[in-house]
């Protein structure tokens, strides 16, 4: 089992930037591939980025193509979501999750393990 703890949320201007934390621990993290959620009130929740267990492959939707960069360290049990460029329309809960396998999948009912989520606010 792996438990999930995001951090890095919170209240920015449009145009600005955040980065998301994803601390890992339980079971060897490496053995994850990882993804990044979001979901706005009254939306269904949305595939943002993936990660594969080595970390070589990535994924993402594509309006963060460009904006946003997903990346992990493996030693350190972290995954990070790199925002920038960010506009009103990304604010949402942001998860991240983990599946196990090599690659990551774009359906949130594919990720076994799940954090409580933190929240990102984009002002315009």
């Amino acid at each position: 089992q792996v438990q999930l703890v995001e951090s890095g949320g919170g209240l920015v201007q449009a145009g600005g930037s955040l980065r998301l934390s994803c601390a890992a621990s339980g079971r060897t993290f490496s053995s994850y591939a990882m993804g990044w959620f979001r979901q706005a009130p009254g939306k269904e929740r949305e595939f943002v980025a993936g990660i594969s267990m080595s970390g070589r492959s990535t994924h993402y939707a594509d309006s963060e193509k460009g904006r946003f960069t997903i990346s992990r360290d493996n030693v350190k049990n972290l995954a990070y979501l790199q925002m920038n460029s960010l506009k009103p329309e990304d604010t949402a809960v942001y998860y991240c999750a983990a599946r196990s396998g090599t690659y990551y999948r774009t359906f949130a009912n594919e990720y076994e393990y799940w954090g409580q989520g933190t929240q990102v606010t984009v002002s315009s």
